[in-house]
């Protein structure tokens, strides 16, 4: 089997040490796949694009930017100049400790009819996270959200843990912190929506994504996210996934409690 080609970007706003971190263990981790690496700075009030490309800039191609353009509107800049088999969405807070991005590119190359997979993440601490999801509802975001114990079953639900984990398992909500998808794919729907500034932008390219084959949690291999869960403090952060969530509900449809249509 041939050696995957494998792009994979990095959208950067601020927390200069994690991306290090990031860009670093991606470049020293992928050696059993061909890695172009895109680093996008959203105008970092630290300067950390322009910090990273001193240290990176001769294994990896920077785009500068001098606004923040928002999540997904960066991700698609790369598009045009992607020449990869398949093509990696990562955090500026993920962290590898092996060779996760050549994994799920055999993955991909044993498996033509998945279209987007992402693989088990933990915590830099060890805990796992929850990352398999069904598409999301109203009352499960608000269970995510709200301290309310009757909430938890929509939660629980949309978090699929009735199903096992430890297992491949089909997804309808592919995580935005760290996927990979097949690059023609990605062109061929237009990357991400870009009138998502922040949030819920990668329900719905996975929504894209499954018109065109199946979407897969495969935990053949695992990656670490240090995740800070900003909506749940900060209610200007809910207030902007609330408005993403109303813009995702009128593209594919509202849905209110156990994947019910209201």
């Amino acid at each position: 089997m041939a050696v995957p080609k494998i792009s994979a970007s990095i959208v950067l706003y601020g927390e200069l040490e994690k991306a290090r971190q990031c860009i670093g263990s991606l470049l020293n981790e992928t050696k059993g796949a061909e890695l172009s690496l895109f680093v996008i700075d959203n105008a970092s009030p630290d300067h950390a694009g322009e910090i990273l490309q001193k240290e990176f800039g001769d294994r990896a191609h920077f785009l500068l930017l001098q606004e923040n353009l928002g999540f997904g509107r960066a991700h698609n800049l790369v598009l045009p100049y992607l020449e990869s088999d398949y093509h990696a969405v990562v955090n500026p807070d993920i962290l590898l400790k092996e060779d996760a991005l050549s994994a799920l590119g055999g993955y991909l190359q044993q498996n033509p009819e998945v279209v987007m997979a992402t693989p088990r993440l933990y915590f830099p601490d060890g805990r796992e996270q929850l990352v398999a999801k069904r598409r999301p509802t109203l009352m499960a975001l608000l269970g995510r959200q709200l301290p309310f114990h009757f909430l938890k079953k929509y939660e629980d639900y949309y978090l699929m843990k009735d199903r096992d984990l430890s297992q491949q398992q089909e997804i309808e909500f592919c995580t935005g912190c760290f996927f990979v998808a097949r690059t023609a794919v990605l062109k061929e729907i237009g990357g991400f929506d870009e009138r998502y500034f922040l949030y819920v932008e990668d329900a719905d390219i996975t929504q894209k994504a499954l018109r065109k084959g199946r979407v897969v949690y495969w935990p053949g291999t695992r990656v670490y996210h240090a995740w800070n869960r900003q909506p749940s403090r900060s209610g200007s952060h809910f207030t902007r996934q609330l408005r993403s969530m109303l813009r995702y509900f009128q593209n594919w449809g509202f849905r209110f409690g156990f994947g019910d249509h209201a």
